[in-house]
């Protein structure tokens, strides 16, 4: 079943505010401030170069966000927040953050992308 324009506007606005997140994230750890190597050294993520963290973190993001390879680039973006969810918990934070924009990228494409509501139908009675 095609998704009717609305949804899928609605789809892209919301995948790319939540691709926003990303690319915040990435452009902080491009300019490498002092706040940042403070926040990982409290993740206990000292040694851990960020520069190519930023790479992975906007090619995941670039293949969400271009359609023929859109749900391959949500499961790389959800193994990301997945290995950002572990971090946190390690040292007692709070995750709902990342659950939510996870499933904000979820929602996005799901609106959005034919295919993926294909394998995932919502049924109503």
């Amino acid at each position: 079943m095609a998704a009717s324009r609305r949804a899928v506007i609605a789809g892209w606005v919301i995948s790319v505010l939540a691709s926003l997140v990303f690319v915040f994230s990435a452009s902080m750890k491009f300019m490498g401030s002092p706040d940042l190597a403070k926040g990982m050294e409290h993740l206990g993520l000292m040694k851990i170069p960020v520069i190519p963290l930023a790479i992975l973190e906007l090619t995941c993001v670039a293949i969400y966000l271009i359609p023929p390879t859109s749900v391959l680039g949500a499961i790389l973006v959800t193994g990301y927040l997945g290995g950002a969810m572990l971090t946190h918990l390690r040292v007692g934070e709070a995750v709902l953050v990342h659950i939510v924009l996870g499933l904000l990228i979820w929602l996005g494409i799901y609106l959005r992308e034919d295919r993926l509501r294909a394998l995932i139908p919502l049924r109503r009675s």
